[in-house]
């Protein structure tokens, strides 16, 4: 029998992932406290089958190339220099804290300065992955919040590239041994020119040659060699930059994934990306779990606490502070926050190097991946504490709002329409009903579009529509249409089941974008959804049908699903 570590550890991280993440969601929690266990029940840590340590991590790491090169798909460096004042500032004084906090708790352990400082970097920095996939499920990304959490994550990155590289230069002078200081400056001027460079391809050659690529490609017609450019512009560059400038993977994929966004085929890259990027952001989860080895939680609790204390609470509060101290809104200070008490990725490779360096003790990587984990598992369930916290205050605003602009729902509305979500689609909606002088309901989680739906007269509560209590603010038992124009299908079926349980004669419209997203919405009981696909079809052939020469032909069938 041939035995292959690759297709052991693709087969097995899929599979563990997919059961534990499915037992996870059945329980209510974050599907990522699944893919956890499942790395833990794949590790060397536990009985049974263990997958190949090496691999794993590797395969994680085309996950967070990918995802940062869809993030860039979205993030021009206009936006990027929107946030610089305070994501600059904000991501180094945050560092600087965090490395603190852990630099005294390693001191107070009785390791060497150069230990504390190696574990204070490790737990200043956020994971990518587990920030993003935050960001995304809540449709924050490319909100004001969400660019500056990802320009704030930017820095870190850079900052870390830094420590990686001067970490072996510096290693000596850490442990404590008498280093040479023209060494120092060696590595440090090599590094600035290592990044200062690389930025300057990207913007000098890369910003014409990438979309340029794509664009010749996509000319051809063929699906297949445009969704293998996206790839080979995404993975090439990431390694390319990683090999000739020592940047990360995931900077070089972000520069890259942020020049493409300037093509018009940028949204169609997105979308070629979007099944890879979960799927190995999928094992980036499972190989952490491989990384950990539960004793650790018994054999030293309070040391783990307290680590764990730094990155929930400690780097929180910095945060909090930070981002108050810059003007900005209680909302933005809390989402930053929450967004950033946790670590990943980059804490593992920091340590990693100073376990080889010989600088940091073989404890102090138990203990950031015992923080890791703890802190990748409570991270959810921070956002969501926000959320409702979030949908009480926006509820309590409706309450007390006065300002004729932007009118609170009426106490005597009846036979209303509830529109739920006010991006492209739902306020093109919303002005085609109004026209028609629909009374209307507006739901949207983005405080922009909230204030464009007031400031347009309409009513319009603040909040996710998949809380019951945001639901109920839009009066459902008086209405008798709910149309969701949100693009996610899976939220948006937890809503209808909502709506079917306080009014079940309500009539619902949802939008989808392929058959299994008709037939999700239609089974949690969805009167109708509307494809966009299927109605540009059906709108093009109506317009070949009034040709002189075809008319008089049969109508065509409506391209709506009803049931």
């Amino acid at each position: 029998m041939h035995h292959t570590s690759l297709i052991a550890i693709l087969v097995a991280g899929f599979v563990l992932a997919f059961a534990f993440g499915a037992l996870a969601q059945r329980l209510r929690l974050s599907p990522l406290v699944g893919y956890l266990i499942a790395g833990i029940v794949a590790g060397p840590f536990t009985p049974g089958f263990v997958g190949d340590q090496t691999l794993a991590p590797q395969l994680a790491e085309i996950g967070v190339i990918l995802l940062m090169f869809g993030v860039g798909l979205h993030f021009s460096m206009r936006d990027l220099l929107a946030v610089k004042a305070i994501a600059l500032p904000g991501a180094v004084v945050q560092i600087g804290a965090a490395a603190v906090m852990g630099w005294g708790l390693a001191r107070f352990l009785g390791w060497s300065h150069g230990a504390g400082l190696v574990f204070g970097l490790a737990l200043s920095v956020a994971s990518t992955v587990v920030l993003l996939r935050a960001l995304e499920e809540r449709r924050l990304v490319e909100t004001a919040k969400g660019r500056i959490a990802v320009g704030w994550l930017i820095v870190e990155d850079l900052a870390m590239v830094l420590a990686l590289v001067l970490l072996p230069a510096l290693a000596g002078l850490l442990k404590g041994e008498a280093g040479d200081a023209s060494e120092v400056w060696s590595a440090l001027f090599k590094t600035f020119a290592k990044v200062g460079a690389f930025v300057a391809v990207m913007l000098i050659v890369g910003r014409r040659v990438i979309p340029w690529i794509l664009e010749r490609v996509a000319g051809t017609g063929s699906r297949e060699l445009f969704t293998l450019c996206v790839l080979a512009i995404a993975l090439g560059v990431a390694f390319g930059s990683a090999e000739l400038f020592g940047v990360s993977f995931a900077l070089g994929a972000f520069f890259a994934g942020m020049l493409l966004n300037e093509s018009e085929f940028s949204h169609q890259a997105a979308n070629e990306t979007l099944p890879l990027r979960d799927a190995f952001a999928v094992l980036f989860f499972v190989s952490v779990g491989m990384l950990f080895n539960p004793m650790i939680l018994v054999e030293k609790p309070l040391e783990v606490l307290a680590t764990f204390a730094i990155i929930v609470l400690g780097k929180s509060i910095a945060a909090y502070a930070i981002v108050r101290a810059f003007g900005k809104p209680n909302s933005t200070a809390l989402m930053i926050s929450a967004s950033l008490a946790q670590i990943g990725e980059f804490s593992f490779i920091l340590a990693g190097l100073g376990l080889q360096l010989e600088i940091l003790p073989p404890e102090g990587q138990d203990l950031i991946l015992a923080g890791a984990l703890l802190s990748i598992v409570v991270n959810p369930l921070l956002f969501a504490w926000l959320d409702r916290k979030q949908a009480r205050e926006a509820a309590a605003l409706q309450e007390a709002r006065t300002d004729p602009v932007q009118p609170a729902v009426p106490a005597d509305i009846d036979n209303h329409v509830i529109l739920i979500g006010y991006g492209r689609v739902g306020s093109e909606l919303a002005r085609l009903l109004t026209e028609h002088r629909v009374p209307l309901v507006v739901i949207d989680g983005e405080e922009s579009l909230i204030a464009k739906a007031r400031a347009a007269g309409l009513p319009a509560i603040l909040g996710n529509a998949a809380n019951e209590r945001v639901l109920r603010e839009a009066v459902p038992e008086r209405a008798t249409t709910v149309m969701l124009a949100i693009p996610q299908a899976l939220e948006a079926g937890e809503i209808i089941a909502k709506l079917r349980e306080i009014k079940p004669e309500l009539s619902i419209v949802a939008r989808a974008h392929s058959d299994n997203e008709v037939r999700h919405l239609i089974e949690h009981g969805a009167d109708g959804a509307v494809m966009a696909e299927r109605e540009l079809a059906h709108s093009l052939a109506e317009m070949v049908l009034a040709a002189p020469v075809y008319r008089g032909e049969r109508q065509l069938p409506p391209s709506t699903t009803l049931v």
